[in-house]
Parts: structure tokens; sequence; C-alpha cells
């Protein structure tokens, strides 16, 4: 045992004497000493952070050639080269960085949320507590300037583009079906929970040369790195009910939720217009890995659900309703990876999997269709200093689907295809000054279904003019293989194509906000049809063109009222295309000239209550009234819809929350339903879409067990 014993004292001993101070002092470029600075050795954890002298000291177990990194917001990083065993104190200057919160942003075509962001328009917080939104991201989403509101999809319809044109991302990798499983002029909701996530960019155009794929916008969701403790949630709610949990250690943090939906109680105390012989049911859950490396993170996301549900729809042209099934099954999964190495080189790569199948069912007829995506990704980015970046990367998806329809008559017709898509992009960042940046890239891809290549270029700059405001401007070519609905039964087509063309104003400052942005998009080799929907035996062509142009307006104030956040956004927007089956070139019976919307959030103190309202008027949308002569010259009533919601804090983890949406009961109607044939009297016989119900009613009971008995859900209600 002694022998042992002395070992472990002799190696104790040498550990001990091979221990370096390093030591020094840190001011800026006029000598001022500069407080919470970071300073380490470069891939350990020997570091020490400079007090209010500027004076840093630790003690490190390396050798030889190491090399010192200095940090500090707002200052150009220092990494200087040492050698451990000569090193001397001495005094390090650190310049001023152009890449600070008051220096200027691109922020063309782009709405930021996060802790990170510098220009903030919605909040996490906000997705949550919109009253109207229930919850849905692409709810608190349809608040922003830019967006469509087509209440009888639910989906994301962006500067005139409809809502394919949208991609959806989870930490930089691609989601393929990101909504809920729905029927016919039935809105669905986005698959995703807020709570787990942290930040969110919504791009309304002008997007990175990173990101392809998609006409109009890309949605980008970024999951929490690091929770702050463990917690458990669990809400009971009018419709189903919740249970979160989130585990953490060292160095890894685990966090899931399930979710359980059954409208069957909620139907019997507030019956809808939807006449279901099952109401929506849906089991779903997601979950988020982390563990953190000396010098990056791993992420591990997983999400799944399961819905199903019956009802009878009726439709011009049948006799009796419609009885339509669905059973939906949708996996998503992806792991990521981002970190430094080198010097200023950080790397972001990934895999994503997305699995979908449904089992639909029209009467006696049925539809069985399932869809497996990929999403391969790697980014390098390279900081030169901190004036230019450079980034480049790749991508490569895989999508195969497959779809059989079958009638009782011994009609059947299987549809699908395969696709993959090889993209490469570069892109440079260049901050000449605080007051200028400028952005440039460019990214290509080939489809193998087309058998087409791309080149997209894409370029950026601002230019700020004062302390609180700035001009951007953004082009960028953007290009799109066609949506699924046409590649399962016709795949000779071209890319879809748009030029974005953007002018941004953005004042800044503390608690407000005003954003103006103007835009212009022309649309090339849009898919036509020659039938009333598109068809297996549908003649098929990329003839279709178009544009949208306009102009949206944002205002944001949380400080000039006390205990009151509130904002206001209007889009006009002119817009026509010649797509589809249309006979010539048209406003799409999806847009609306002009939206409005505004939202307010007040907490009273001493009810404990956050107060709030949110009010959403359109005018009319376009529809073809075929009894007419003129295509398309029919236009809906406006829409209207004032939303109230209430949260009472009973104690410091316990919230009753209320919400109703349409509390006036206004009657929107989205458009209508022709029948094929006309009548007796030689008119065609119509049906309006409505929402489903005139109003809807929610009350949840939210309660969070944590160590410091304070954490609450009201962040995500």
């Amino acid at each position: 045992m002694k022998p042992i014993i002395t070992i472990l004292f002799l190696m104790t001993l040498l550990s001990t004497a091979a221990q370096v101070k390093i030591e020094g002092t840190l001011t800026d470029a006029k000598g001022h000493l500069l407080q919470g600075a970071n300073v380490y050795i470069d891939g350990t954890y020997d570091g020490a952070t400079t007090n209010e002298n500027g004076y840093f000291e630790f003690e490190t177990a390396e050798t030889g050639e190491q090399t010192l990194v200095i940090t500090l917001l707002f200052y150009e990083d220092v990494k200087q080269p040492i050698n451990i065993e000569s090193y001397k104190a001495q005094t390090f200057i650190m310049k001023e960085s152009v890449n600070t919160l008051d220096a200027v942003v691109i922020s063309a075509g782009s709405f930021q949320a996060g802790d990170n962001s510098k220009v903030t328009a919605l909040k996490p917080l906000d997705i949550v507590t919109t009253a109207g939104a229930a919850g849905d991201i692409v709810g608190a989403l349809l608040t922003l300037p830019g967006t469509q509101t087509v209440g009888e999809s639910g989906r994301l319809y962006v500067r005139g583009g409809e809502s394919d044109e949208t991609q959806t991302f989870v930490d930089g990798l691609r989601v393929a079906q990101p909504y809920g499983a729905s029927a016919n002029n039935l809105p669905t909701r986005g698959r995703f929970s807020p709570f787990l996530f942290s930040g969110m960019t919504f791009s309304t155009g002008g997007y990175s040369a990173e990101y392809g794929e998609a006409l109009s916008s890309v949605l980008l969701l970024n999951t929490i790195e690091e929770p702050v403790q463990e917690q458990t949630d669990i809400s009971l709610m009018t419709v189903g009910l919740g249970l979160g949990n989130t585990q953490k250690w060292e160095k890894s943090s685990l966090s899931f939720n399930l979710a359980y939906i059954d409208l069957t109680p909620y139907q019997w105390i507030v019956p809808q217009k939807v006449d279901w012989n099952k109401p929506y049911r849906s089991l779903s859950g997601e979950s988020v890995y982390r563990y953190k490396f000396n010098s990056g993170m791993l992420k591990v996301y997983a999400a799944f659900d399961h819905a199903n549900f019956n009802l009878n729809q009726d439709n011009i042209n049948e006799p009796q309703p419609v009885k339509t099934d669905i059973t939906n099954d949708n996996f998503y999964f992806n792991t990521s990876y981002k970190g430094m190495f080198g010097t200023q080189w950080t790397i972001q790569t990934g895999l994503a999997y997305g699995y979908s199948h449904n089992n639909i069912g029209l009467n006696e007829n049925t539809i069985t269709n399932g869809e497996h995506s990929s999403h391969l990704k790697i980014k390098l980015r390279k900081s030169f200093n901190n004036t230019i970046k450079l980034t480049f990367g790749s991508d490569y998806f895989i999508t195969h689907f497959n779809e059989d329809y079958n009638e009782p008559n011994g009609f059947a017709y299987n549809s699908g295809y395969t696709n993959s898509i090889a993209a490469a992009y570069a892109e440079t960042d260049i901050f000449i000054s605080k007051q200028f940046a400028f952005k440039a890239g460019l990214r290509t891809s080939y489809a193998s279904v087309l058998s087409e290549g791309t080149i997209e270029p894409r370029a950026a700059l601002a230019y700020k003019v004062s302390t609180k405001s700035q001009f951007s401007v953004a082009y960028g070519d953007f290009y799109q293989t066609p949506k699924q609905d046409y590649l399962k039964y016709y795949q000779s087509f071209e890319h879809e194509k748009t030029a974005h063309y953007i002018f941004n104003y953005l004042y800044n400052t503390d608690g407000r906000m005003f954003r103006a942005e103007a835009y212009y998009k022309k649309y090339d080799n849009l898919v036509k049809y020659n039938d009333l929907t598109a068809q297996y035996n549908s003649v098929y062509n990329n003839s279709g063109y178009g544009f949208a142009k306009g102009i949206d307006l944002f205002w944001r104030d949380n400080k000039t009222f006390k205990n009151l956040e509130y904002w206001f956004s209007y889009s006009f927007i002119d817009s026509k295309r010649d797509y589809k089956n249309y006979e010539y070139s048209v406003t799409p019976s999806y847009i609306a000239k002009h939206n409005f919307s505004v939202v307010g959030k007040y907490w009273i103190n001493s009810l404990r209550s956050q107060l709030g309202v949110t009010h959403t008027f359109n005018n009319g949308r376009p529809y073809n009234n075929p009894n007419e002569t003129v295509f398309m010259n029919g236009k809906t009533k406006s829409y209207n819809n004032l939303s109230l919601s209430w949260a009472w804090l009973l104690s410091p983890q316990k919230i009753v929350y209320f919400s109703v949406s349409n509390v006036t009961g206004s009657n929107n109607i989205f458009g209508y339903t022709y029948a094929n044939n006309p009548g007796t009297d030689g008119l065609y016989a119509r049906q309006a879409i409505t929402q489903p119900a005139s109003r809807f009613f929610f009350v949840g009971f939210f309660w969070t067990i944590s160590d410091d008995k304070t954490k609450n859900q009201l962040n995500n209600l």
C-alpha cells in the first residue's frame, strides 16, 4: 500500500510543480482599463476574467507554444501566440469592433427574435402570448407585415407566395412536413411547440445564399442552447393535456414535451360548424438532447405526431356530404453540431430525416401516401477579422414520395417521384465600418427529377445614417422545384423562379422600433395545367409568370406606456399571376391587398394578470364566379377578427389562462366553391368557405415545478 501512496504523492507533487502562472493587463486603444474580458488558453479550460483594474491571472499545466485568447463584447478578439515556459506578464490592447450592438446590420427582408438578435421584432415570448395565436408559431407570425391571413389553410403565405414557397428549418436543417394533418378547407397548425425554441428568424425575402428551394421566405427555428435549470411543466387544457420535463447535467441536458389533444369534450360544450364523426385527436412529442464539448455543441432533436379524425364535409358537387377519414403519422429527427476549430473557424453540420404517412378515406375511395425526406448539411465559416467573414457549404436533399389511389369499382392509380438535390454556396460579409456593411453570395444546385441546375446570385448592403436608423437593400434570385401535388404526376418541369428586390428603412432604439420596407418580386416558369384541379392526366407546363410588389410597415413600442407593449403592422400588396388553370394574369384568390393588425399586452400588477388583445383586418379577397363573364371578378367581404386573452398568476408557479378568438363573432368568408355545372336556371350554385366555428374558447391550467420555485409558464402562454 505504501508504494501506491508514495507514487500518488509524487504524481500530485509533479503536477503542482508544473503549474505556470499567466498574468497580464488589458486596455483599449486609448489606454482605458477593460473589465470583464475572458482570457484563456485556446483549447483548454485554463483562464480567468479581467477585474476592475483590467488585470487577470491564472495557472496552467500546458507547455510549449500555445495561443492566448482574449474576448470581450464590442471588441475584436485577441489571439496571441505565447510560450508557456518563457511567458512574462504583459499588457494587451483590444481594438473596438465594428460588429457591435450599435453597428449596422443587414435587415432587409428579415425579422429576428431571440436573445442574440440586434433587431428584435418578435421575441419567443410573443409566439405564445399573442391573443388569437393559440400558441402556434405561424399564428404569431401572421401579425407581422408581409403575411396573408388565409383562414381556410392556417399555413404561412408571404408576399404573394403560396404556403409551399416558405421553407422551415430547425437548427439549420430542413423540415419537409412542417404542418399537421388537415382536411379540405380546414385550417391546420404548425407541428412545433415553441417551448423548445429560443430564437427565430423569419425572412420575408432576400435571404442568405445558405438557403434555397423557397421562392418566398424561410422560417429558421433554433432550439435552446442550454436550459437554466431542471423543471417539470404540467398543462391541463380544455382541448387536452401536456407534460414537459428538463434534466440537466454538467455537460449535457435533455428536454421533452408530450401533448395529448382531443376535441371531443370541447365539441360537447361548444359545438362547431364541422360535422364530426370522430373529432380531432393527436398524440405528439418533442425532445432535445444537448451535449457541450470544449469547443462546440451537439444537439439531437426528435419529434413525432400521430393524429386521426373523421368528418362529413358538404360538397356543392355531391348530393350527400363526403365522409372524410384521415390518419396521419409523422416523425422528424435531426442531429446537428456547431463548434470552433483552428483560428477563427466555425463548423455547422448535421443530418435530418422526416417521414410522413397518410391513410385517407373519401367516402369509399382510399388514398395512401408516404414521404421520406432527408437533408445533409455542412457549413464552414472563417472570420479573417471582425470586418471580413466568409461562409461556404453544401446541402444534399433526398425526397421519395409514393401514393396509391383506389376506388371500389377497381380503378387504381399509383403516382410518386424520387428527387435528389445537390447544392453548394459561398457568401461573404464585409463590415467596412460601423456605418456600412455588405453581403454577397452565390448558390448553385442541381435537381435530379428535373435534370436541371441553377445559379442564384444574392447581395445585400446596409448603411447606418444615425445611431438609431439605417437603410438596407437586397437582391436575389431564388429557384424552387415544383411542389409535390404536381411532381407526383409529371416530372418534365423546369425550376420555378423569382427575383427579389427589397428596400428597407429601420429605426431601432431602446423599447421602440419602426420598420418600413418596399419590395418587388418577379416570377417566371410557374406551373400551369388545364383542368379544374391538378390530376394524373392533366397537361402541365412551365409557362406561368407573375409579380408581387408592395409596402410593409411595422411599429413596436414597449416604453411609452408603463406595463403596456404593443405593435402595429400594415401591408399593401399588388400581385398578379398567370398560373395553375388561370385564364390570364390576375390577383390570386389568397391575396388581400390591405392587411392590418394590432397587438397589445398589458400587465396589471395588482391582479397579477396579463391581458392581451389582437385585432386583424384584411379587405376582401378575389374569387372566380362562373356566373360572371370576367375571370376572378368576385370579392369576399372584409376579414375581421378580434381576439382576447387573460393570464392570471395564481401563485409564482401556477397560471390560469383564458382566451377567445373572434370575440365579435364575425362571419368571415374566405371564398366560394361553385358547382361544376349550371342548374336549371342557368346559374352555377355556390357554397361559402367559412371558419369552422364562430369563436374558439380556450381555458388552461399550467403548473411548473422547479428548484427555484419561481419559474412558470407565463413565457409559454
